[in-house]
């Protein structure tokens, strides 16, 4: 089933894409969506207030094993997005997921291969797939 869904959604992005289907208007869409993203997420903090951000240097006990250390790392976020929120951030990420695929469709990658590429590079290495 995710096969299809992704297959049908480039298919659709593809069949939608009409104006910005040069490379280099996919690529800067495809940054503003992220961009976006991060807009909704801070208007979320200070506009809405249902969420806030309490950033600071994480604290790890000295000894702590390396398979330990996620138990300690924080997210800095409290609270959760009230439903308004949570539908702005959802179609800012739509946005985004939809000029993901169209630069898959663009340079010829299918994106359920592509995430099935990175989840067994994630099962194989595990933490240490992005370094």
């Amino acid at each position: 089933m995710p096969e299809d869904c992704c297959l049908d959604f480039q298919s659709i992005v593809d069949e939608s894409l009409v104006r910005h289907r040069s490379v280099i208007d996919v690529m800067t869409k495809y940054q503003e969506a992220t961009t976006r993203i991060n807009r909704a997420l801070a208007k979320a903090v200070t506009e809405c207030g249902c969420i806030s951000i309490s950033a600071h240097k994480q604290q790890v006990p000295a000894n702590t094993e390396f398979k330990d250390l996620k138990n300690h790392m924080l997210t800095h976020l409290s609270g959760e997005p009230c439903p308004a929120c949570k539908e702005i951030l959802a179609k800012e990420v739509g946005h985004s997921l939809f000029y993901l695929a169209a630069f898959c469709n663009l340079t010829g990658l299918k994106l359920d291969e592509v995430i099935q590429q990175e989840c067994n590079n994630i099962k194989t290495l595990g933490v240490y797939h992005l370094t």
